[in-house]
């Protein structure tokens, strides 16, 4: 992928698997939402969920982003990351990933009832701006006969 594909894979897709640094134990991951917002890649947590304080603590994280169709095909973004406090952008962006989740626009509606639960459950919003990325494109079988073909290769990092 050149790197105008790899941005477009990144602003195409929704989900991926955050990784960031715990204070014992090895990196943590999650799967999240996330949504793109200029250069920046925003997710909602809670401000008082591991990935927040871990963000606090140290602003390098990753991002492998996840293509939802089988097979499956994936980007891992390295970023570094701060988290806003802002609580209208932590309802803004909730409102964003709930309409992900759901597959549809949120109604106007119902943009009070999610700034409630943004207040309620203290979101906050993680940005993400991306500075590489580090892609190995998955082979895959799909029948004995395309092992004949089937090569691997070795990936490096690449500027975002």
């Amino acid at each position: 992928m050149n790197r105008e594909e790899r941005r477009q894979f990144v602003y195409e897709h929704r989900t991926c698997v955050f990784g960031y640094a715990r204070k014992a134990d090895g990196p943590a991951m999650t799967v999240v939402y996330y949504v793109v917002e200029g250069d920046e890649l925003l997710v909602s947590t809670m401000a008082r969920r591991a990935k927040a304080r871990a963000v606090d603590r140290d602003g390098r994280v990753s991002m492998c982003v996840l293509d939802e169709h089988w097979p499956v095909r994936y980007l891992q973004v390295y970023g570094n990351a701060v988290v806003d406090r802002d609580p209208d952008l932590a309802a803004d962006v909730l409102v964003r990933v709930i309409g992900l989740m759901a597959g549809e626009e949120v109604p106007a509606e119902r943009y009070p009832q999610i700034a409630q639960l943004a207040r309620d459950e203290e979101r906050v919003v993680i940005r993400v701006r991306p500075y590489a990325t580090f892609e190995t494109p998955p082979r895959h079988v799909y029948k004995m006969s395309d092992i004949d073909d089937l090569s691997h290769s070795i990936s490096t990092s690449m500027p975002w």
